[in-house]
């Protein structure tokens, strides 16, 4: 039994996905969610200064007394996690796009990630990519200007139905019949994708696996919170909250605030 929160940190507000799929999994958990909107994206940021910043995050969390922290920024945990699980003494859940599941499922061989410029750099994305889809064709888009108009509050407007039929051409143009989304910001705009895509075209994220990664670590750490009570949940941006309070709105039980961070 441990009612400490479960923390979590992410380059802004993408990362409530992710937080949203844990909170569904684990009603009784209380959580700290941490949204760094004002050095969003980390995605165009150097791997020592991602290191810099997940750092500041995770101590921040653990200043709060976080019992285990997950990072469901791709670029973060690409580029940081490693140095984290050396460095401090919790667990910590990362998140990468699915490049197996697609890689293994695709009947065309043909698979599209759509990440930042960050992930699909990364050493731990290109060795998860040798080890699952040396056989399959993939093909890497960078999202450029997705987060930003995201943490904007402008996720269903018209300049980002502009922007994704710009970044979805050469997805359609080579056939591809699964898409990976390889940052968390990117679920809040699966639906237009949908659109955007033929319907042959799976689209999927890790939001679903990490909650469960989560589940089992706290039980293999003997961590959960065995209460009956509803989980509480605390959280806070660095920026505007408007938009981190717009995503939320179906939790309940939760506080959002603006951090000074």
């Amino acid at each position: 039994m441990d009612k400490r929160p479960i923390g979590f940190f992410d380059s802004g507000v993408g990362g409530t996905s992710v937080w949203q799929e844990v909170v569904q999994l684990l009603p009784h958990e209380d959580t700290i969610y941490l949204a760094d909107s004002k050095h969003a994206p980390y995605g165009r940021k150097s791997k020592e200064r991602i290191i810099e910043l997940s750092v500041k995050n995770t101590e921040f969390l653990l200043e709060r007394n976080c019992k285990l922290i997950v990072v469901p920024c791709n670029t973060a945990t690409t580029n940081a996690i490693k140095y984290l699980r050396e460095n401090y003494d919790v667990p910590f859940i990362g998140i990468e796009p699915a490049i197996k599941p697609a890689a293994l499922n695709s009947d065309t061989k043909k698979v599209g990630i759509l990440a930042t410029k960050g992930t699909l750099s990364s050493e731990l994305f290109n060795k998860t990519q040798r080890e699952f889809a040396m056989d399959v064709n993939t093909i890497e888009i960078v999202g450029t200007g997705i987060v930003e108009l995201i943490e904007a509050g402008r996720k269903d407007s018209p300049e980002m139905r502009d922007l994704l039929i710009g970044i979805t051409e050469p997805f359609m143009i080579s056939g591809i019949d699964y898409l990976v989304l390889g940052c968390s910001h990117y679920p809040y705009i699966k639906h237009i994708l949908a659109e955007l895509l033929p319907a042959r075209v799976r689209i999927i994220d890790s939001g679903v696996a990490v909650a469960r990664q989560t589940m089992n670590v706290l039980k293999k750490h003997h961590l959960l919170n065995l209460s009956d009570e509803k989980g509480s949940h605390l959280l806070y941006s660095n920026l505007d909250t408007q938009t981190l309070e717009s995503l939320t709105s179906a939790i309940e039980n939760k506080t959002v605030s603006y951090l000074n961070f």
